[in-house]
């Protein structure tokens, strides 16, 4: 049992990191997935692009994201591409769910345990280093979007390296545990831009404080898109849905006065009361004093 709020975070944070028995699962399935994409598709390139693999994921919830560059033609309507795609994992993965959700195609292993979330996209430009792809939109029927994925993970490990190492992809991993725990429906890699740029404007990190300003921020822009920071690629949605958005903004408005509450007790010294609403703010997932 942690003593401490600082305590308290950090046994929390370590709870959250994936097993090395999920690791060593989603590395199983890599040749499969990949293959089964090969065998029906022009494949240019597969790599890897969330958190489950760059050090921000969730113990058993991050999915394991991918991003497949496909040769073939883009074709008019991002649906088609996504239909593409799921065709080729289901020819491979018969009895396992594979479905369409934007942008990507979910194949769940394990009825779930393990999601692989595999999203085309079509190479649009190289230049400067920064390769930006056509992607399908988040938004429900929408079109394409420009995305540069290692270009947004390095974003993310500049920002890592300010106040000290580590921080942005903790504060990353906090107000993703947030959203899982209590869930909301919002964007993990818009929260993670949103951890990696707060992280970048600030001379101190505390993780009391950093995640009661973050989500202070959050409420405060009403979940606004974000430009890239990078300059190169479309603008980042926090939600997929105007009812998704709404829902969002409630949770988010909660969360920041039980972050507020808490953050008032640690510096009263009043851990128990800090403790107390930190419990509540992810979902009663944080350490017990």
């Amino acid at each position: 049992m942690a003593k401490t709020v600082d305590q308290g975070f950090e046994e929390f944070l370590k709870r959250l990191v994936p097993t090395e028995a999920q690791r060593s699962a989603g590395a199983s399935h890599r040749a499969s997935v990949k293959g089964a994409l090969e065998s029906k598709l022009t494949v240019w390139n597969f790599f890897e692009t969330g958190s489950f693999s760059h050090g921000t994921g969730v113990r058993h919830h991050s999915d394991i994201d991918a991003l497949v560059s496909l040769g073939n033609s883009k074709p008019g309507s991002s649906y088609t591409a996504l239909t593409w795609v799921k065709d080729a994992l289901s020819a491979r993965f018969p009895l396992t769910t594979v479905r369409i959700s934007r942008p990507a195609v979910q194949v769940l292993f394990g009825g779930g345990y393990e999601t692989w979330e595999v999203i085309p996209g079509f190479l649009t430009s190289s230049g400067d280093g920064a390769m930006i792809y056509d992607i399908p939109s988040p938004v429900t029927g929408g079109g394409w979007i420009s995305a540069a994925p290692r270009e947004h993970n390095d974003y993310v490990n500049e920002c890592n390296k300010e106040p000290g190492q580590g921080n942005a992809k903790a504060l990353a991993r906090l107000v993703k545990a947030w959203k899982y725990y209590c869930n909301v429906p919002v964007s993990s890699f818009y929260l993670e831009m949103r951890a990696a740029q707060h992280v970048k404007s600030i001379d101190a990190y505390i993780h009391v404080w950093d995640i009661c300003l973050l989500l202070e921020k959050l409420r405060d822009n009403e979940l606004a898109d974000m430009n890239d920071p990078k300059g190169a690629s479309s603008r980042f949605s926090a939600t997929s849905s105007d009812s998704m958005r709404a829902d969002a903004l409630s949770k988010v408005k909660t969360a920041a006065t039980r972050a507020r509450k808490a953050l008032d007790a640690y510096r009263a010294d009043d851990a128990d009361t800090a403790f107390y609403y930190l419990d509540l703010l992810f979902g009663g997932q944080f350490p017990s004093r």
